[in-house]
């Protein structure tokens, strides 16, 4: 085994480098050319049809921001194919009115004015009978009041029974009521013939 591992080591010393030959080539490289031609003629027939809805009634916009005013806005808008109604309108907040005028009233120094202000709703008027405390009436006021209230002769006068007399609604109501009676029998015209 010697023998063998001295051949190689002697192979090993003996052996030489061997070096690859560059070459250089002048060959071009192949080129081929190839030109197209097309022609595309494109003939278009076509009828657009274009079905639009009528214009929309758009209810009006009502700006009641102003926190010292005591209405509030109501609008609204009806449209059928042929016709299209809008329409807008403020309506007074009587409560609102009422508790603005009782305030100003005490802060002037008007406190039984003030009472006689809020008692003109029903609710406020039994309330304050109930507590014993009843709204003033002719300049009475306590006990004197409260006889004056209980006679018969004042009974047309009490807010609590002009409230059981029937449907009581001011001017502005009534127009209100009779402004959408208008619109929906427009409408029912409209929709039915």
């Amino acid at each position: 085994m010697m023998k063998k591992l001295f051949a190689a080591f002697i192979m090993l010393f003996l052996t030489t480098a061997a070096y690859a030959e560059e070459t250089t080539s002048t060959n071009d490289p192949i080129v081929t050319e190839n030109t197209t031609t097309s022609t595309v003629t494109s003939t278009s027939d076509s009828t657009n049809t274009v079905i639009s809805a009528p214009p929309s009634a758009i209810a009006p916009t009502i700006n009641t921001t102003n926190s010292d005013i005591c209405t509030i806005g109501v609008s609204g808008a009806v449209q059928t194919q042929i016709l299209g109604i809008s329409a807008g309108s403020t309506v007074r907040d009587m409560n609102c009115e009422k508790l603005k005028n009782a305030t100003q009233l005490y802060n002037m120094g008007m406190k039984v004015a003030a009472v006689s202000v809020m008692c003109q709703d029903p609710r406020v008027f039994q309330a304050m009978m109930d507590a014993g405390t009843p709204c003033p009436i002719d300049g009475l006021i306590g006990d004197q009041a409260k006889d004056a209230w209980n006679d018969p002769a004042n009974q047309y006068v009490r807010p609590d029974v002009q409230s059981n007399r029937g449907f009581n609604v001011d001017s502005d109501t009534r127009t209100t009521l009779i402004g959408g009676a208008i619109v929906v029998g427009i409408l029912a015209i409209l929709l039915g013939g």
